[in-house]
């Protein structure tokens, strides 16, 4: 480390602290908001999105180089707003101390789950859904009374702008703070945070945790994985295609939980890849020129994604492009939409998360083949599984581990309040979602209310007779 990034890290270390103590001030001074206080900023906070959710629009499409107005309406916009719901709906539930069973032995006490906040949280965002995935987070940490200190990514300089906008209207520094710069990541993770919550790659991953275990801060990190789908035989063919592409295509594929590779049964291959060049035709007539299609985030990516492609191609892969022709008329940072065939286990395609619109297909003769694949390899972050039947649907969920899944569609378990989101393994820990996401950023602490009438005289040393009568009846001698 130089000179100036040494002074840079000292300087956001600085001022990051500043923020830190101010908040954990007010949390110490203020305690815990009311539903009522807590209600009034998620209001407010949606009233902000919404007035300002053509800007936020254009700052993420400024920072994409391009990026689809329909697609950031519908998962930065619409899952903000849908989760702000949800959470208004069923706070005052979340709550209330939760009554637990108590032992007969113990009663007539009674037994409590009583939810607090932890403190001050510290959220990290990425840049592949850089306001849905700073704010949704924040909004389950907010539902359960904390401060909180947001980062957002640095590659989205613009979106971080509007971020930190909307977030000084609503919230007071000591309540919420946006906080950008130089040298402010390590400087961040650093903070003995209440809990730390962190979304991108499995490498930065390893180091939060690294970091946060210096300070016993627990930790929620959404990673990523080579997510499969795997299409049985019995499903009708085009409509797999078409789910498939949807999720594949969407964001030009830069979605931790997109399909990585397919699996499909060897006797449907030529059909399946017929049916995904005419569905890719279809929901993009053109793919560079095309307002729907969004750039690859940086030029990095770009070339990584090209030599992915090239990589497979000098190694025996068939590559199948629709829109092949279009890269003769323009230099614009997008990746045709890509299908892969032929592929080997050799290829780097079907080693890493590709985390661009390139879908590469493993033929496969057996269910059980491709379960045993899967568990040979990292747990996914998410796993999708076309069928009707049961008795298959059911082995796959069964024998298959994996943060989260989706049967007969793809993407959409993320949008389920009621279902909770997170990775396993190498693809993530903890959850977060509706109830699950106020759970993690709450200490689930457990009471005891003893009753007036009760055994425990006939516990207390000295022990006598009625006492070795009484643990007699207990142990059931």
């Amino acid at each position: 480390m130089d000179t100036n990034e040494t002074k840079d890290t000292m300087d956001a270390s600085q001022k990051l602290q500043a923020i830190f103590e101010e908040q954990r001030r007010a949390f110490l001074k203020y305690g815990p908001p009311t539903l009522g206080s807590r209600k009034i900023a998620l209001t407010r906070l949606e009233e902000e999105i919404l007035l300002y959710k053509n800007e936020i629009a254009l700052a993420i499409s400024s920072d994409f180089g391009h990026r689809s107005y329909h697609e950031t309406l519908m998962t930065e916009i619409f899952v903000c707003i849908k989760s702000i719901h949800h959470t208004k709906k069923h706070l005052k539930r979340w709550m209330k101390p939760q009554r637990q069973p108590v032992p007969w032995f113990c009663r007539p006490g009674k037994a409590k789950i009583h939810h607090q906040p932890l403190g001050v949280v510290g959220i990290m965002s990425p840049w592949n859904y850089p306001f849905q995935l700073c704010l949704g987070p924040m909004i389950a940490a907010l539902s359960a009374g904390n401060r909180i200190l947001l980062k957002p990514s640095g590659r989205m300089p613009e979106t971080g702008k509007i971020i930190d906008k909307i977030i000084s209207k609503v919230f007071e520094r000591h309540e919420v703070a946006v906080v950008s710069g130089p040298g402010i990541n390590d400087a961040f993770i650093q903070l003995p945070f209440n809990h730390l919550l962190y979304t991108g790659s499995s490498r930065i991953g390893k180091k939060v945790m690294r970091a946060a275990s210096e300070n016993l801060t627990p930790v929620t990190l959404e990673l990523g994985g080579c997510s499969p789908v795997i299409v049985a035989e019995d499903y009708p063919l085009q409509k797999a295609v078409n789910s498939i592409l949807t999720g594949k295509l969407f964001n030009a594929g830069q979605t931790c939980i997109s399909a990585n590779h397919a699996f499909v049964h060897h006797s449907k291959m030529d059909r399946f890849v017929e049916h995904a060049v005419k569905a890719i035709k279809k929901m993009y007539p053109t793919a560079l020129d095309n307002a729907d299609f969004t750039n690859i985030v940086s030029k990095e990516r770009y070339d990584n994604l090209r030599f992915l492609i090239e990589d497979a191609k000098s190694k025996g892969a068939t590559i199948i492009q629709p829109h092949e022709k279009e890269l003769l008329q323009s230099n614009k940072r997008k990746i045709l939409p890509t299908i892969i065939t032929h592929t080997t286990p050799d290829m780097q395609v079907m080693k890493e998360e590709i985390f661009g619109p390139i879908l590469p297909i493993v033929s496969y003769n057996s269910i059980y083949d491709v379960i045993e694949n899967i568990e040979h390899h990292q747990r996914p972050l998410a796993l999708y599984c076309f069928t009707n039947n049961q008795e298959t649907m059911d082995t796959i969920l069964r024998s298959t581990t994996s943060g989260g899944a989706c049967i007969n569609d793809t993407l959409l378990h993320f949008i389920q309040d009621d279902l909770p989101f997170g990775g396993v393994g190498h693809s993530g820990m903890g959850r977060y979602h509706g109830r699950y996401g106020f759970e993690t950023f709450s200490n689930a602490k457990g009471v005891f209310y003893q009753s007036r009438v009760n055994i425990m005289g006939v516990l207390r040393p000295p022990y006598g007779r009625l006492f070795k009568t009484v643990m007699d009846f207990f142990i059931g001698k």
